[in-house]
């Protein structure tokens, strides 16, 4: 989820800024635009896999240039949030009948942003990969299903989703408060919280798949 793409779009450059810095901060790249014209055009350029804009803006506003990308095929997948400091509940109609998936009254709080934002990718990357193929396993995500052949494995919630995201990238070095904040998100659990599901999942998936990086974390084998 961190190098991906975000688009962030406000006429007011104190907002940028702090938009750019959080996301940065977390990873992703970012790009900027002042109105929606301009939005529109990066977005048609760029494809980011997320624009995080404000309704009331000069040129063009949030609604209209939220229609015109989801006129575009290429940014079908693209995922719209809306900041705005308006509260009446017709702005908020009319962001979502022009295709917005989500909607954030300013003034704006980091972390509910950030929390928001990676649940928007993470559904992005379930309806674009659906199920995933790796070594002998195959994990369909709508099911909740983990297969072995013809062999079902069954898999609590929290277990499923820390293997399918796993799974997802394999190869990659999970720390243990990446998962933490990714399977848990604000929910206070302990780093010994993923040692036990890592274990439990182990004993059920076998335990090849998933290997202890020293001092580091967890990551799923790329290969068997």
């Amino acid at each position: 989820m961190t190098n991906s793409k975000i688009l962030i779009v406000d006429d007011e450059k104190d907002i940028l800024d702090l938009l750019e810095y959080n996301f940065e901060k977390e990873g992703f790249q970012v790009l900027r635009a002042t109105d929606g014209r301009i939005a529109v055009d990066i977005a048609q350029r760029e494809q980011p896999e997320l624009v995080v804009m404000d309704i009331m803006m000069p040129i063009m506003d949030g609604v209209s240039a939220c229609h015109e990308m989801r006129s575009l095929p290429e940014l079908e997948k693209t995922a719209i949030v809306f900041l705005t400091a308006r509260s009446e509940e017709y702005s908020e109609v009319a962001g979502f009948e022009a295709g917005a998936d989500d909607y954030i009254h300013k003034p704006i709080r980091p972390k509910i942003l950030m929390s928001r934002v990676r649940a928007l990718l993470r559904r992005q990357d379930t309806q674009a990969n659906n199920t995933i193929k790796v070594h002998d396993l195959e994990i369909v995500r709508d099911e909740y299903i983990v297969k072995r052949g013809k062999d079902l494995i069954a898999l609590p919630r929290k277990e499923f989703e820390l293997l399918y995201y796993m799974a997802s990238r394999p190869g990659k070095v999970f720390r243990r408060e990446d998962l933490l904040s990714e399977i848990w998100e604000n929910v206070h659990v302990t780093d010994r919280t993923v040692d036990v599901h890592i274990r439990k999942l182990r004993g059920k998936i076998g335990p090849r798949y998933i290997v202890t990086v020293k001092g580091v974390g967890y990551k799923f084998l790329s290969e068997s």
